[in-house]
């Protein structure tokens, strides 16, 4: 006799479709960026991560064609518990792994990619064949089952984007997806059970209990099972973290020093106890270098310490400073230690010594002087404005103005995303914002352990139209650590050498550097400024990439 078919089954599967889709995409997700953050290189590790997953889903394909079709069900409601326990508690696990078994970690982490990427295979073929199984329409529904795995997955993708990864750190989303695959699989055991399609109701029961335990337990301690995951890898203690839309943030104390660093993905930023050395190369030969300061650009530089170097100019009329991530800019506003640091920058853009007052509207900050105070007999002297953008797209929304100077305090080119920021054609964009007579001062990683990532940015330089002048300084939380100084005007590079070297004293206060500091910053060594891997990076030849990627940091 035809078994009849269950009423509501189709929307049953469908429904089961449409959030599997959309777990299973969120599961790589999470998976390929928790990777990068604690290996770098997003291009590289959400390609691995989600080819090996894809993998897995063949593999698995051709695993169930060999089941039997007893208990289809049953397997399906297997597949669906056990992905969101091993989903759920993947980033935790990954995060242990690196913290306690740094030399098996891509073991623990490969486990679970793979894992997940196996069941999220045997899904759709399991519905298929339950479909089949039932005599559903099999023409109507697999486009119906299909059409709701993609649907899902995009709209996965969407949430992922715009809201779980602005309001939960990972660890915390991997539960929330591990929650969707429990529902999915509880709806499913409620319906078939009244179905009669199932039996032993009490294993069942059972089975969602100790599930649903661990998920919730898993979702409660995540935060503090992170925290005190984390700490391993710092040296000193986590004061503040944040996993904000774009990096994952990281600040630590250590109150015997006094040593405050900032952490963006795992990668030291700065630390207080030598910030000062790195910021005072690279704000002040380029204010030596420019004879007009009026408008100027920083891009990057979101902690606001470059900025604290500028505001010593008074005649630094108007400031732009382009930063992708608002949170950074937002912690560097409020954060104790960080406005410590900063001076308070973004609040008060020109350290004056008549009486001011900061005005705030539209997120549009400046500096009023005037003898009495007052807001209204004030005079205009400085503003700072902010811009939350990739500084990429902040150029070609075509900018009305042109600046005078140009400070590039961006992250190391360890990913895609950044080293189209160091590019030939970026470079060539910024080219025409900038006054006949405009200097450029850009941190470029270190000519020592990133040698040839260092030259790299110094010919991309030069293709881009730029005269350069490479100079160095030890900062000891980094090593020696290289800059460029970049202009299109005639002068060519002995001249400018020659007349920073002849530097008699700056205009401002300066925490470290001094005239004969900055003479002696650009000397190098025999056959430090040649490479046998000359590289021009452009965005569809991304060569400095692999110079930093895999070239360097070798020399220990």
């Amino acid at each position: 006799m035809q078994r009849k078919m269950p009423r509501f089954l189709p929307i049953l599967l469908a429904f089961c479709m449409f959030t599997t889709g959309a777990s299973g995409l969120v599961n790589e997700y999470v998976l390929a960026t928790i990777t990068t953050y604690i290996l770098g290189n997003s291009i590289e590790q959400f390609s691995m991560v989600i080819a090996s997953m894809m993998l897995m889903m063949g593999v698995s394909g051709f695993v169930q064609s060999k089941m039997s079709d007893d208990n289809l069900l049953q397997k399906f409601i297997a597949v669906e518990v056990i992905m969101a326990l091993l989903g759920g508690f993947a980033p935790l696990a990954i995060y242990a792994a690196y913290g306690y078994l740094e030399n098996s970690f891509q073991i623990v982490h490969y486990f679970f990619v793979l894992s997940v990427g196996f069941l999220i295979g045997f899904e759709i073929p399991l519905v298929m064949r339950i479909i089949d199984q039932h005599k559903i329409k099999l023409k109507t529904n697999l486009t119906l089952v299909y059409a709701m795995d993609y649907v899902g997955a995009f709209v996965g993708a969407v949430i992922w984007v715009e809201y779980l990864l602005k309001n939960y750190p990972l660890t915390e989303i991997s539960f929330i997806v591990a929650g969707f695959n429990f529902i999915v699989a509880s709806i499913t055991i409620i319906y078939f059970l009244k179905q009669k399609l199932i039996l032993k109701p009490t294993a069942y029961v059972i089975l969602l209990a100790v599930t649903s335990t661990l998920l919730i337990l898993g979702f409660a301690s995540n935060r503090d099972i992170s925290s005190l995951l984390e700490q391993r890898f710092y040296e000193d203690p986590i004061v503040h973290k944040e996993t904000t839309k774009y990096q994952h943030l990281v600040i630590t104390h250590n109150s015997t020093s006094g040593d405050t660093r900032l952490y963006i993905n795992g990668n030291t930023q700065f630390s207080s106890l030598d910030e000062e050395r790195y910021h005072d190369f690279l704000v002040h030969p380029l204010m030596a270098a420019t004879a007009s300061r009026d408008n100027l650009l920083i891009l990057g530089g979101g902690d606001g310490l470059a900025l604290r170097e500028v505001n010593k100019y008074s005649d630094v009329r108007n400031i732009t400073l382009v930063d992708l991530d608002p949170d950074m800019v937002k912690i560097a506003s409020t954060n104790k230690m960080l406005t410590e640091l900063n001076n308070n920058a973004f609040k008060n853009s020109n350290i004056a010594t008549l009486p001011y007052q900061v005005i705030d509207s539209g997120g549009k900050q400046g500096v009023y002087l005037s003898e009495d105070g007052s807001e209204e007999k004030s005079k205009w002297v400085a503003s700072v404005t902010v811009y939350n953008i990739d500084a990429d797209l902040f150029l070609r929304n075509k900018p009305k103005q042109k600046w005078d100077a140009v400070i590039i305090d961006l992250p190391d080119p360890s990913g895609i995303e950044i080293s189209k920021l160091y590019s030939k054609q970026f470079y060539q964009n910024l080219k025409r914002y900038l006054t006949a007579d405009a200097y450029i001062s850009i941190q470029s990683t270190s000519p020592y352990h990133a040698k040839d990532a260092y030259l790299a940015i110094g010919n991309t330089l030069r293709s881009a139209g730029f005269n350069v002048l490479p100079y160095r300084q030890n900062i000891p939380s980094f090593g020696d650590w290289g800059y460029y100084l970049a202009w299109t005007a005639p002068e060519k590079a002995i001249d400018l050498k020659h007349r920073l070297s002849q530097l008699e004293r700056f205009p401002v206060n300066t925490n470290f550097i001094t005239p004969e500091l900055l003479a002696s910053s650009f000397a190098f060594g025999k056959g430090e400024l040649h490479t046998n891997n000359p590289c021009i990076n452009t965005l569809m030849e991304p060569c400095l990439l692999t110079a930093y990627t895999d070239r360097s940091w070798q020399v220990e």
